[in-house]
């Protein structure tokens, strides 16, 4: 399932699905600001990742992630001055291949959680953005595990993690998230969709949204299409 949650009525988060050659590439990305500002830089992720796919004779989340990052240096004419504006973007993508049921990832700071076994691992992001870098030259890394049935896989913004809110009105914190997400992994998507957005507003109360929210969350009988709701 996909759960977004806009700060304001346009969101820098975003998500994005494709199919291609058997495969199947999500990701979910959080965009410098908020707003318009932060919806701008989404479409234009969305744009670039389109004309990605679509031309690529061959696809690794890792060279993906480097062609996306160029195209977004070029359209926002970044030079890397240090009064400079470095607007760009965080993202985790991966590729499901339907026949081989093998995942490879790639991520821009964004890690992607995978619950097996009654276990969490966290395949972190490298340390850089999509966006204007010092190390430049550097590429994105691929990260690669065969698919099981009853695997489930969570990619995500930082929003919920970063929300104040609780009795001290602090921060949600990613261990706690990581724990709740095994609680109620063993659930159907469509009841832990319920117990996220439950947990989030009773985390956060009156306290103001800070920050846009986006999740996608799958197993491989839902790979083929998640489901929007």
């Amino acid at each position: 399932f996909i759960l977004n949650k806009p700060r304001d009525i346009v969101s820098g988060d975003y998500y994005w699905v494709s199919h291609k050659d058997n495969k199947v590439i999500l990701a979910v990305a959080d965009c410098t600001g908020h707003g318009v500002p932060g919806a701008f830089m989404s479409i234009l992720g969305i744009t670039f990742l389109n004309e990605i796919i679509s031309n690529a004779e061959r696809i690794f989340p890792g060279e993906i992630l480097n062609e996306l990052r160029e195209h977004l240096i070029k359209s926002l004419h970044q030079t890397g001055r240090e009064d400079e504006t470095r607007d760009g973007m965080e993202i985790a993508l991966c590729i499901v291949d339907l026949v081989t049921k093998k995942l490879q990832y790639s991520g821009a700071f964004r890690p992607l959680y995978l619950i097996r076994d009654q276990e969490l691992k966290e395949f972190k992001g490298d340390n850089m953005p999509i966006g204007v870098y010092e190390d430049i030259e550097n590429s994105f890394s691929n990260k690669e595990m065969q698919f099981k049935e009853d695997d489930i896989i969570y990619l995500f913004s930082d929003g919920f993690v970063d929300q104040l809110g609780g009795p001290k009105r602090k921060t949600y914190r990613s261990r706690k998230f990581k724990q709740l997400l095994l609680n109620i992994h063993q659930k159907p998507l469509s009841e832990q969709k319920e117990i996220l957005e439950k947990e989030y507003e009773e985390w956060k109360k009156d306290i103001e949204q800070i920050d846009d929210i986006m999740r996608i969350i799958f197993n491989f009988c839902y790979i083929i299409l998640p489901s929007p709701g």
